[in-house]
């Protein structure tokens, strides 16, 4: 004799797999407990407001970076043709957008300039200040950070554009999270006071 079947078991009975499952299942990786930013050595003070124009404005650009520096890692170079990354040691942004929040805040403080970003530009179409971040981390042989920014600076209405390499290094005391940070910090800081005095002059 066929057993009458009860309809009303059968939800819990499929969910029983899918429950089992989602043990299994992991949405992203641990956080990490820490993470790194960079901190402007100079910054503005509060004031009144400045006015913006463009005999004065600065656009600061996120700068363009090849794809060792387009994530929130850490590269290590060791000799020509090897690359690896700072365990543990993970960027709070992509160290092309933090270098140039880094980059603005300099500028405004040591010239005195107001400083735009991108949407603001049309603004106070002023000096427009791109680049690319070609190095930015650290060398296993000489336990050195490096970096180096290749600047682009356009003055406006058509006028002269400059280009300049902009380069700093620093020793680390050790490839982890907290041996490698000061040092890039130190970098970061000392090519944005490059940058800043070459757009001040």
């Amino acid at each position: 004799m066929r057993q009458p079947r009860h309809p009303r078991f059968l939800p819990l009975v499929a969910l029983t797999p899918m429950l089992a499952l989602a043990g299994c299942i992991s949405f992203g990786g641990k956080p990490p407990t820490q993470l790194l930013r960079l901190t402007p050595a100079e910054t503005a003070p509060a004031d009144a407001g400045i006015p913006v124009s463009p005999a004065q404005s600065v656009t600061v650009l996120f700068p363009t970076a090849p794809a060792e520096l387009a994530n929130s890692r850490v590269p290590v170079r060791s000799g020509a043709t090897t690359l690896a990354y700072v365990k543990d040691a993970t960027w709070a942004d992509t160290p092309a957008h933090l270098f140039r929040d880094l980059l603005a805040e300099t500028i405004h403080a040591r010239t005195g300039r107001p400083v735009l970003d991108a949407r603001d530009y049309h603004l106070a179409p002023g000096l427009r200040l791109s680049g690319r971040l070609e190095t930015f981390g650290l060398d296993a042989g000489t336990m050195q950070v490096t970096m180096v920014y290749d600047a682009t600076l356009q003055h406006p209405n058509g006028g002269a554009i400059e280009t300049r390499r902009f380069t700093a290094s620093a020793p680390a005391s050790a490839a982890t999270f907290a041996g490698i940070g000061p040092a890039l910090d130190t970098v970061a800081n000392q090519v944005a006071g490059q940058v800043a005095d070459w757009v001040g002059r």
